[in-house]
């Protein structure tokens, strides 16, 4: 097996359904996982130690998903970056691949759907490090 940190994963959505669901699972995977209800509190939490990977909705009060997507990838252009939202249109998805997303999933979804995009993000991390 081999010996690597845990990646991080910052979850950033206002439905506390969404994150009670995804984090167990997650975990269980092996990853440090963190969830957040409120997009201030959550860039206040990466500006302090950016993450691995965040998963993000888009539609929320204050800061919305796409603001805050920015603001990440501003802090830590490395960070991988997925999208669900329950209000998906051609046209959210695309701003979000132009500000960097990595990938978009309309809610609602099934946990291994965002397992496997969580995969694929964290073999693209890998490539890239062995890169530089």
């Amino acid at each position: 097996m081999e010996d690597r940190k845990a990646m991080s994963i910052l979850i950033l959505d206002d439905e506390p359904i969404v994150c009670k669901r995804l984090m167990p699972a997650l975990e269980k995977m092996g990853y440090h996982v963190e969830v957040f209800f409120q997009s201030p509190e959550a860039l206040a939490r990466f500006r302090e130690k950016p993450f691995d990977m965040v998963i993000t909705d888009l539609k929320m009060k204050e800061l919305d998903g796409m603001q805050f997507l920015t603001e990440v990838k501003k802090i830590s252009p490395d960070t991988e970056v997925i999208v669900i939202t329950g209000f998906a249109t051609m046209d959210t998805a695309k701003e979000s691949f132009r500000r960097g997303v990595f990938d978009f999933l309309s809610k609602p979804f099934k946990i291994k759907e965002i397992q496997d995009v969580i995969q694929r993000a964290e073999v693209q991390m890998a490539k890239r490090r062995a890169e530089q």
